[in-house]
């Protein structure tokens, strides 16, 4: 199903986030010195844009979405990964990451996007009025106003090599 206007701001934000996603999975074994500069990048990508994203969906989507009582028990999961990802940010932040944790968290961040993209935003457009769809929208242009509007370009430790 296409995308409905009112949930393309957080598509945008999911796309950028499930790039950096990829470029955690396809990079080489990472070292201890290139661990540091992924870490910034994630605490870069929270903090410029998910922190402002995960509260839009808090405040905004998910409350809408919990209108629906099928979609109580998605929502409840949503939340919980939400926090369980904050943690992570969090161990980037705190330069605690091992190179175990990143494409641990690369595939947690990755699988929590797709189940809101593919579950809950097409379940809501499924649901929702475009009346409601389009108040909803204008919410959450006002909660993500704040958040960051840049791609992040790798730098040179993060930035893909051909694989040996």
């Amino acid at each position: 199903m296409l995308r409905n206007k009112s949930l393309i701001p957080l598509s945008h934000q999911h796309q950028r986030a499930l790039a950096l996603c990829v470029r955690i999975d396809r990079a080489q074994a990472i070292q201890g010195a290139d661990l540091q500069a992924w870490q910034a990048e994630i605490e870069h990508l929270f903090e410029g844009e998910l922190k402002t994203h995960f509260s839009a969906e808090e405040q905004v989507l998910f409350p809408a979405a919990g209108k629906f009582s099928e979609l109580i028990p998605l929502v409840e999961e949503l939340i919980a990964d939400h926090a369980a990802l904050r943690e992570s940010f969090a161990l980037a932040k705190a330069r605690l990451m091992s190179t175990e944790d990143l494409p641990a968290f690369a595939q947690q961040l990755s699988a929590h996007i797709r189940k809101e993209e593919r579950q809950l935003f097409e379940r809501m457009q499924q649901l929702m009025p475009a009346e409601e769809l389009t108040a909803l929208g204008m919410k959450l242009e006002e909660a993500l106003k704040d958040a960051a509007r840049s791609c992040i370009l790798p730098n040179e430790a993060t930035n893909l090599r051909p694989r040996k």
